[in-house]
């Protein structure tokens, strides 16, 4: 340095200045970070306290995503919106109600069969183990179901206070019943205007944009449920005529346990439909149980990579570790319901936050700006620190 170059001296003790800033940006990424897992936490906390009312509320949402285009359908044909909610309930509830009943008739009807050869099958197992490779003693198979007996006699008190709640269980299945009912009929009826009304708190700038957002996100829910619907039909259509060409007995009520787990999008029909291999396996021995995996995981495979693509679109295509994460996440906070309304709710907010970050209102942005990487993340010199 010249003698005649001015000196620059170091930033004084406290200025902001004084702090290099990959730990000053550090630190505000930290207590920012720190926010939003508190606001993350908290949200967690409430929802797990108010689950009896949010849970019947999410899936009263996902009826009226289901229902809602029948409803606005008849009220393009002339028909009064109020007379279209009750016609669309009164079917749904009698479709529902009447396939049910089917099912449960095939259950009941199938169940003795699958007892005489469920009966026939542990008789094969206790005969290889004593007869097979292992030579295991009659007495020491006796013994092990004899200890079975006993673990069951010992927890006889915690079975019985479990049947004890079997009423309270009942009892809130049907409040949340009732609750779901009454808030379809007010979705179906006057959804728009709900959602109006709940929008006044946005502030004036905005509250068109989010109302528009949140439209759009209820468009993504109706071709989630539309496309979920009818991927668990081919699931189930497909896994039961399975079955049914296999002999493999309570073919029909295990593929409506197919077409109701399928709703957890990738998960849920492959787990239902591994009770279908484990039912294969004990009634009709181990070929039969591996053709039945191989049926599975064909049409997982093929709604995987043709019906989900074909029928989801672009609008509420989420990535399969979303999907995952979405759907252990619910599992953790709300059980199986939980699961159930994971992706649909991650498939809303996705659309609607695309929305909200859209500069043209029209479309939903493809691709997110990023920085210019010839600008540098930090200046050179203190003096050019912000």
């Amino acid at each position: 340095m010249s003698a005649n170059e001015p000196r620059s001296d170091p930033p004084p003790y406290g200025d902001a200045r004084a702090v290099h800033p990959i730990v000053r940006v550090g630190a505000e990424w930290t207590w920012r970070l720190l926010v939003l897992f508190a606001g993350l936490v908290t949200l967690g906390y409430l929802i797990s306290k108010l689950d009896t009312v949010l849970i019947p509320v999410g899936l009263a949402l996902l009826a009226a995503a289901l229902l809602y285009p029948l409803v606005d359908w008849m009220q393009h044909r002339g028909v009064p919106r109020s007379a279209g909610v009750v016609v669309v309930l009164v079917v749904a509830i009698g479709v529902v109600a009447g396939i049910m009943t089917f099912v449960v008739e095939q259950f009941i009807a199938g169940l003795p069969e699958l007892t005489d050869q469920f009966t026939q099958s542990i008789d094969q197992i206790q005969d290889w183990l004593t007869a097979g490779p292992f030579h295991f003693s009659e007495d020491q198979i006796r013994q092990a179901g004899d200890s079975v007996v006993k673990s069951i006699q010992d927890n006889k008190e915690a079975v019985t206070s479990g049947a004890l709640t079997t009423g309270k269980v009942i009892g809130e299945l049907f409040t949340g019943a009732a609750l779901t009912l009454f808030t379809v009929i007010f979705f179906l009826y006057g959804g728009e205007q709900i959602w109006e009304f709940v929008t006044r708190v946005v502030p004036t700038a905005s509250r068109e944009r989010v109302r528009l957002a949140g439209s759009q996100g209820f468009g993504s829910l109706v071709g989630y449920v539309r496309a979920t619907v009818v991927v668990a039909a081919a699931d189930a259509v497909g896994i039961g005529v399975g079955l049914a060409i296999l002999g493999v007995p309570l073919a029909l009520p295990l593929a409506s346990l197919v077409f109701v787990g399928a709703f957890i999008p990738i998960v849920g029909a492959f787990v239902t439909g591994f009770v279908a291999v484990l039912v294969a396996l004990v009634t009709k021995g181990l070929i039969t149980a591996l053709i039945t995996l191989g049926i599975i995981i064909g049409i997982m495979q093929l709604e995987g990579h043709v019906l989900q693509p074909l029928l989801l679109g672009r609008a509420v295509r989420l990535h399969p570790l979303a999907v995952v994460l979405a759907i252990t996440t619910g599992i953790v906070l709300a059980g199986i319901v939980g699961g159930l309304l994971a992706v649909p709710i991650v498939a809303v907010l996705n659309t609607a936050i695309r929305s909200l970050l859209a500069s043209d209102q029209e479309e939903v942005p493809d691709e997110v700006e990023v920085a210019d990487p010839r600008i540098p993340l930090f200046p050179a010199t203190p003096d050019e620190w912000p």
